[in-house]
C-alpha cells in the first residue's frame, strides 16, 4: 500500500496517559496521533504540545475541532504553536461540530447554514494568519492588529499547515469546501449500508474532475485486530486502492482511562499499524 500511512485516534483519558500513548505509537511505528476536542475536557492543544516535548516523528493533530464553536485566531495560534514545538508536525482536522452527543452544550450556534459559514470563514482566517495576514474581514469574524511582532512569532516551521475538513459525499457543497483545504474526513451517506471502499473511489474521483491536488489526503477509519497482522492489512488494503492515504485506528467505545498494560488501546497501539 505505497503511501498509506497509518495514524490512531485516541479515546481520551487523562492527559499523562495519553501522552504516554502517543510515546508508544511512535515506537511502534504508526505514522501520527490524534487527539478529539470537547468544550470542556483535557484540552487538545496543551496535549497535543506535551506530545511534541516527547515524540520526534510521528504527525500530531485533532480529529476533530469543531471549529464554529471556537475562536478561529485562537486554533491558529495553538495550531501553529504545536507545530513550532513539534518541528512542523502538527495537522488541524476541522468539522462543524456534531450535535446529539452527549459532550457538553455551551449554547454555541447550532443552525447548520450557520456553523458552515463560519466554518469556512474560520477556515480563511486560519490560513491567511498563517501565511502573515494582519485583517480580516467577514459576515461572522472580524481580526485586525498592528503588531508584526505577534505575528513573525507565531509563524509556523511548516509553509502549509495541512487543514483536513469533514466532507459529506454526494454533497456538491461539503464537497466543494475540500477543494479549499488539504485532506478530506469524508462522512458517506450510505444509507443502511456500511461505508465502502467504493464510496471513497467516487468521492476521490469527483474531487479530482472538480480540480483537487492529487496530493489531498483522504482519511478511513476503522477498528483492526491487534493479533491478526494479515486480518489487519487486508482490511485497510480496499481503502488504499480506493484512494485513501490515512488509515486512523479508533477505538470510540474504549474509555481510555488507563495506562496499563491491559489496555485496549494500548495493546493495539503496540501491535503496530496494518500496514501488512
Amino acid at each position: 500500500m505505497t503511501g498509506m500511512k497509518y495514524g490512531v485516534v485516541l479515546p481520551g483519558g487523562r492527559a499523562a496517559d495519553q501522552v504516554a500513548q502517543a510515546r508508544l505509537a511512535e515506537q511502534a511505528g504508526w505514522d501520527g496521533v490524534f487527539v478529539w476536542e470537547a468544550a470542556y475536557g483535557v484540552d487538545a492543544w496543551s496535549l497535543l504540545a506535551a506530545m511534541a516535548a516527547r515524540t520526534e516523528r510521528i504527525r500530531l493533530g485533532t480529529m476533530l475541532t469543531p471549529l464554529p464553536w471556537r475562536r478561529p485566531w485562537k486554533v491558529a495560534s495553538q495550531v501553529a504553536t504545536v507545530d513550532q514545538l513539534s518541528g512542523g508536525r502538527a495537522i488541524l482536522g476541522v468539522g462543524v461540530g456534531a450535535l446529539g452527543t452527549d459532550l457538553p452544550d455551551t449554547s454555541e450556534a447550532t443552525g447548520l447554514a450557520e456553523r458552515a459559514a463560519m466554518l469556512d470563514e474560520g477556515i480563511d482566517l486560519i490560513r491567511g494568519l498563517w501565511n502573515g495576514d494582519r485583517d480580516y474581514e467577514g459576515a461572522h469574524y472580524q481580526y485586525r492588529t498592528g503588531r508584526m511582532d505577534l505575528t513573525a512569532a507565531v509563524r509556523p516551521v511548516q509553509e502549509r499547515i495541512p487543514i483536513w475538513v469533514v466532507g459529506v459525499w454526494p454533497r456538491p457543497r461539503s464537497m466543494r469546501r475540500v477543494l479549499r483545504c488539504d485532506g478530506i474526513i469524508p462522512q458517506f451517506e450510505a444509507g443502511d449500508r456500511a461505508p465502502a471502499p467504493d464510496d471513497a473511489r467516487a468521492a476521490r474521483a469527483w474531487l479530482a474532475r472538480h480540480g483537487a491536488s492529487p496530493d489531498l489526503d483522504m482519511v478511513a477509519e476503522g477498528e483492526t485486530p491487534a493479533d491478526d497482522a494479515a486480518a489487519a492489512a487486508g482490511q485497510v488494503a480496499p481503502w488504499a486502492e480506493a484512494g485513501c492515504t490515512w488509515w486512523l485506528e479508533t477505538r470510540w467505545s474504549e474509555p481510555g482511562q488507563t495506562s496499563q498494560g491491559d489496555d485496549p488501546m494500548r495493546i493495539r497501539l503496540a501491535a503496530g499499524p496494518p500496514a501488512g
